[in-house]
């Protein structure tokens, strides 16, 4: 379909049941905007040709905070914020226009890693064409003018909705759409890992990919079990809120590392590699042995890290169940064990700013036993999650923003759905 009439069907409201999905609203004026101002662009920039609308979102983690580097389990969930694109096809070359950053064209046919694109988005499009073509599927080039919505910063994950958007894109425009959301974000990871240079874990990718609520068992690194679990967020009574607590994550790096190294410090002192390849029950009756060798937090981080991706089941079975009562006790657990033993909530190199610690706690004055709230993310600065009730949600936001400044709160839902075609 030509931009041109792809514009006058968005406005005539062809599209309008797809955007209320994607977006978890009724009010889809503001969205229907947005995409005709991304439709002018490409038909000013492309002239007007055959198009496609395809989006990716970004992502939430919900449960099994800090389980994923241990190979354990998580609970995630796509959210209402994503990356919007008019896209047309180009033969050999791959072109991406986005408000405030450039990125350079990539040849389909130079796929070989290239030192100096570390850390680019030019290193993720080539990535993903690179696994493409590994994996025996089409590839070809594509054009793109794009807007997104998505948090840079927040634990929202801007990078994982990217990967995602271009495997979505290669999978409509030369696939045929067939390529299915777990494959997408295995070759997301890939392109991480291995162009762009940073060895995470398949969490993001795989949440903004296969959308709505996402739980995945780690146990088996190469194969993931990954179930998408029904529950109809948008329907329920309950707001998705991140607090941005404007920590300064600056100089935290090695602090996020000692995680993942005291876990595995107590893996090794049970002969282990992984706590997940540790029982809880090997580890109690052992403690006295490991605590020769390991530090007392990383004992504790161990216990978060045994009762946190057990955690995770009662949490997929609550949803399965729609019982939210249980869902959240269960998300104030997760953040109390995280701030208790995870030690994630705030940094001892400076105790005078505790900005999660008073987010939480101002949460707990406010919401009581009506609402959930724990740390988002990796922790120690940025952003608290909270499930707050609609009918408090007015106050719950004047509340933070009065406390971090306007616009620190976000209201977000649960996307029902991951990368998206909609036409």
């Amino acid at each position: 379909m030509k931009i041109s009439e792809i514009k006058t069907r968005l406005f005539q409201g062809e599209f309008d049941e797809q955007l209320k999905m994607i977006n978890c609203r009724e009010d889809i004026q503001s969205e229907k905007e947005r995409y005709g101002q991304l439709l002018d662009q490409a038909l000013e920039k492309f002239s007007d040709v055959d198009a496609h609308l395809i989006c990716a979102p970004g992502r939430t983690e919900v449960g099994g905070n800090h389980t994923d580097h241990q190979q354990g389990r998580v609970l995630a969930a796509s959210v209402n914020m994503d990356i919007a694109t008019v896209v047309v096809a180009n033969a050999d070359t791959c072109e991406y226009y986005a408000d405030g950053f450039e990125v350079a064209p990539v040849k389909v046919t130079e796929l070989d890693i290239i030192d100096n694109e570390k850390f680019t988005s030019e290193s993720l499009i080539r990535g993903t064409l690179a696994r493409f073509k590994e994996l025996g599927y089409n590839i070809g080039g594509f054009k793109a003018v794009s807007h997104s919505n998505v948090l840079k910063g927040s634990g929202i994950s801007s990078s994982a909705a990217f990967e995602v958007l271009v495997g979505t894109i290669l999978s409509e425009l030369y696939n045929d759409g067939k390529i299915d959301h777990v494959e997408i974000a295995k070759i997301g990871q890939y392109a991480e890992n291995n162009y762009f240079m940073k060895p995470c874990g398949l969490l993001d990718q795989m949440a903004c990919s296969v959308g709505g609520f996402v739980t995945i068992d780690f146990k088996d690194k190469q194969n993931p079990v990954v179930e998408q679990v029904k529950f109809d967020f948008a329907h329920s009574d309950y707001a998705l809120c991140l607090v941005d607590t404007k920590g300064d994550h600056a100089d935290l790096s090695d602090e996020y590392g000692l995680m993942p190294k005291e876990m595995k410090e107590v893996a090794r002192a049970l002969g282990k590699e992984i706590l997940s390849q540790c029982t809880k029950e090997e580890f109690m009756q052992n403690i006295a042995m490991i605590r020769e060798t390991c530090s007392d937090r990383a004992l504790l981080r161990a216990i978060h890290f045994f009762n946190e991706t057990d955690r995770v089941l009662d949490q997929v079975k609550a949803l399965k169940e729609n019982d939210m009562e249980t869902f959240k006790k269960l998300i104030i657990e997760s953040g109390y064990s995280s701030y208790m033993y995870l030690q994630n909530v705030y940094t001892t190199k400076d105790i005078s700013h505790q900005n999660l610690s008073l987010a939480l706690a101002v949460s707990e004055q406010l919401l009581k036993d009506k609402g959930a709230y724990r740390v988002h993310g990796g922790g120690l600065a940025g952003t608290i999650q909270a499930f707050v009730p609609k009918e408090m949600l007015e106050e719950y936001r004047k509340q933070m923003d009065a406390i971090y400044g306007d616009g620190s709160c976000f209201v977000l839902s649960i996307r029902p759905v991951g990368g998206y075609q909609i036409i």
